[in-house]
Protein backbone atom coordinates (compact mmCIF):
# COMPACT_ATOMS: atom_id res chain seq x y z
CA UNK A 1 0.00 0.00 0.00
CA UNK A 2 1.24 3.47 -0.84
CA UNK A 3 1.59 5.82 2.09
CA UNK A 4 0.28 9.38 1.96
CA UNK A 5 2.19 11.82 4.09
CA UNK A 6 1.17 15.36 5.12
CA UNK A 7 2.98 17.10 2.24
CA UNK A 8 1.28 14.92 -0.40
CA UNK A 9 -2.00 15.66 -2.15
CA UNK A 10 -4.39 13.25 -3.85
CA UNK A 11 -2.99 14.46 -7.19
CA UNK A 12 0.54 13.27 -6.47
CA UNK A 13 -0.04 9.52 -6.99
CA UNK A 14 -1.96 10.25 -10.21
CA UNK A 15 0.91 12.38 -11.52
CA UNK A 16 3.47 9.72 -10.64
CA UNK A 17 1.34 6.96 -12.19
CA UNK A 18 1.12 8.94 -15.42
CA UNK A 19 4.89 9.40 -15.59
CA UNK A 20 5.38 5.67 -14.93
CA UNK A 21 2.80 4.67 -17.53
CA UNK A 22 4.14 6.90 -20.28
CA UNK A 23 7.82 6.28 -19.49
CA UNK A 24 9.20 9.48 -21.02
CA UNK A 25 10.28 12.91 -19.82
CA UNK A 26 7.52 15.52 -20.11
CA UNK A 27 6.88 19.18 -19.32
CA UNK A 28 3.98 20.19 -17.04
CA UNK A 29 1.74 21.21 -19.97
CA UNK A 30 1.87 17.73 -21.49
CA UNK A 31 1.15 16.11 -18.14
CA UNK A 32 -1.85 18.31 -17.37
CA UNK A 33 -3.24 18.01 -20.91
CA UNK A 34 -3.26 14.22 -20.69
CA UNK A 35 -4.16 13.76 -17.03
CA UNK A 36 -7.90 13.97 -16.35
CA UNK A 37 -8.94 15.65 -13.14
CA UNK A 38 -5.66 17.45 -12.40
CA UNK A 39 -5.41 21.07 -13.51
CA UNK A 40 -2.38 22.66 -15.14
CA UNK A 41 -1.72 24.97 -12.15
CA UNK A 42 -1.82 21.95 -9.82
CA UNK A 43 0.64 20.01 -11.99
CA UNK A 44 3.00 23.00 -12.20
CA UNK A 45 2.86 23.43 -8.42
CA UNK A 46 3.27 19.73 -7.55
CA UNK A 47 6.12 18.71 -9.89
CA UNK A 48 8.83 20.68 -8.02
CA UNK A 49 7.58 19.27 -4.72
CA UNK A 50 7.82 15.73 -6.08
CA UNK A 51 11.36 16.59 -7.23
CA UNK A 52 12.24 17.88 -3.74
CA UNK A 53 11.23 14.49 -2.32
CA UNK A 54 13.12 12.50 -4.94
CA UNK A 55 10.09 11.00 -6.69
CA UNK A 56 10.62 12.93 -9.92
CA UNK A 57 13.72 14.45 -11.48
CA UNK A 58 13.92 17.63 -13.57
CA UNK A 59 15.96 16.43 -16.53
CA UNK A 60 15.92 19.58 -18.69
CA UNK A 61 16.06 22.81 -16.74
CA UNK A 62 15.76 25.06 -19.80
CA UNK A 63 12.65 23.39 -21.18
CA UNK A 64 11.19 22.12 -17.89
CA UNK A 65 11.06 18.40 -18.57
CA UNK A 66 10.57 15.92 -15.73
CA UNK A 67 10.75 12.15 -15.42
CA UNK A 68 10.05 9.61 -12.71
CA UNK A 69 12.93 8.34 -10.58
CA UNK A 70 13.64 4.88 -9.21
CA UNK A 71 12.44 6.22 -5.86
CA UNK A 72 9.18 7.29 -7.53
CA UNK A 73 8.76 3.81 -8.97
CA UNK A 74 9.45 2.32 -5.52
CA UNK A 75 6.71 4.54 -4.09
CA UNK A 76 4.23 3.34 -6.73
CA UNK A 77 5.14 -0.27 -6.00
CA UNK A 78 4.46 0.31 -2.29
CA UNK A 79 8.08 -0.27 -1.30
CA UNK A 80 8.52 3.01 0.62
CA UNK A 81 7.33 3.65 4.16
CA UNK A 82 5.82 6.96 5.23
CA UNK A 83 9.02 7.74 7.16
CA UNK A 84 10.99 7.39 3.90
CA UNK A 85 8.93 10.21 2.40
CA UNK A 86 9.01 12.75 5.22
Amino acid sequence: MRPLVPWMTKSDPAILEFFEEVGIAMPPAVVSYNLDGVSHPTVKRRLPILVDHGLLEKVDTNRGYYEITDRGRSYLEGELEATDLE
